[in-house]
């Protein structure tokens, strides 16, 4: 799925769409000292009162949202896993029955009680619906509905919530009139901020992918590595930070670590011209060749493919491994890049990278900005100063 595909389904969860149908919800309250099922509850989501369903609708909505590769991650189901989470969604999307279908549900919360014990109660929501997604919009020169024909798509998405003790509070009765210590002990299930969750299958376009599942982290960048393997049965994953390090680690050892902020620069303007050429795609991605490639298109000289894959063999250990363009490039139009010294921080554009140097002088390193205006700092115009040959 690619970030279009998912905001397309993550935009459907409002109430009264005719495009979403829910048919079931299905919770699962598990204790954090036994780590065992302590209830569970399904019922059809269309006897939830209109705020309840408002409630699950907004925490379904924010476990999509996210970053690809950041909080958001596209898994390929493991092939010939034991027990198969892939086999179990498959077959509670296929089926009729609801009693079919949460126990299937529940194969899953029992592969995830098997990898540890849970530091609070917690509650795992499942629902099973189905998005309907028009062919084509409604045509304003005909009287023919872009709604007349649909693509149905079957999902089962869940998300993972803990829960928090009640507030102890004190309050004041009107009508006694006496002050009382409210006592609340009935735990508070965290809708706002899903812990993480699934969708099941992936859908790209107007096709339903069920050897690949969409799996949502609590936070960026840090996905939960056992649940994806262990309880999904998903493959081991590269997110953003490791693609960016791996390409650091490579262009440095292509390099000799030696590269200035103009070259730096006209690489980062190359990868982010790739990207726009293929906006209406799938993402790019860098193998090898692409980097190589890449390096020449900034004026890199002595760059031939055997040093490439000999940095790709020697960092990642695959010579064959492919980049996502998007997560090695910093944002491109807005100050993403961090100098950071014992002095003072500064942040800058990519393209703008071009305009800042370190230099020597008098045996003494300076940070060097290249500007067209007067500096102001403070309301003050600073005095242009001119660098003696000796350094005085």
């Amino acid at each position: 799925m690619n970030k279009k595909d998912i905001a397309n389904v993550r935009k459907q969860f409002k109430i009264n769409n005719d495009l979403l149908r829910i048919s079931d919800i299905f919770n699962v309250y598990i204790m954090k000292e036994t780590s065992e099922i302590y209830h569970y509850q399904s019922q059809p989501f269309g006897l939830l009162d209109q705020d309840q369903q408002e409630l699950f609708l907004n925490s379904f909505k924010k476990m999509l949202a996210g970053q690809l590769d950041e909080k958001l991650f596209e898994l390929k189901f493991q092939r010939d896993a034991e027990n198969s989470s892939q086999l179990i969604l498959h077959q509670g999307l296929l089926s009729n029955e609801v009693d079919e279908w949460k126990d299937q549900m529940l194969k899953i919360v029992e592969k995830m009680l098997a990898i540890r014990q849970y530091e609070k109660d917690i509650v795992v929501t499942f629902i099973r619906g189905e998005y309907l997604k028009p062919v084509k919009r409604r045509s304003e020169e005909t009287e023919e509905s872009g709604r007349d024909t649909v693509f149905s798509h079957p999902f089962i998405l869940s998300t993972i919530n803990n829960t928090q003790e009640p507030k102890k509070e004190l309050l004041f009765d009107y009508v006694e009139r006496e002050f009382k210590y409210n006592i609340v002990v009935d735990p508070i299930i965290n809708l706002q901020s899903p812990m993480g969750g699934f969708l099941f299958p992936c859908f790209t376009d107007n096709a339903a992918d069920v050897n690949h599942i969409l799996y949502a982290a609590g936070k960026a960048h840090e996905p939960d590595y056992s649940f994806i393997e262990d309880v999904l049965n998903g493959e081991e994953i590269m997110t953003a930070q490791d693609d960016k390090i791996v390409f650091e680690e490579i262009i440095k050892d292509v390099t000799g670590d030696q590269l200035n902020t103009s070259t730096l620069s006209n690489v980062y303007e190359e990868i982010n011209r790739m990207i726009v050429e293929n906006e209406e795609e799938e993402p790019p991605k860098l193998d090898s060749k692409d980097v190589e490639q890449v390096l020449k298109m900034s004026g890199i000289e002595d760059i031939n493919p055997e040093k490439v894959e000999f940095a790709f063999k020697k960092i990642i250990d695959d010579e064959n491994y492919e980049l996502k363009a998007s997560n090695i490039l910093p944002k491109f139009t807005s100050k993403s890049i961090k100098i950071s010294t014992k002095i003072a921080n500064i942040s800058i554009s990519p393209p703008d990278l071009r305009y800042v140097k370190q230099v020597e002088l008098a045996g003494k390193r300076y940070l060097m900005i290249e500007v067209e205006e007067d500096t102001v700092i403070e309301g003050f115009t600073m005095i242009p100063e001119a660098f003696a040959g000796n350094g005085e």
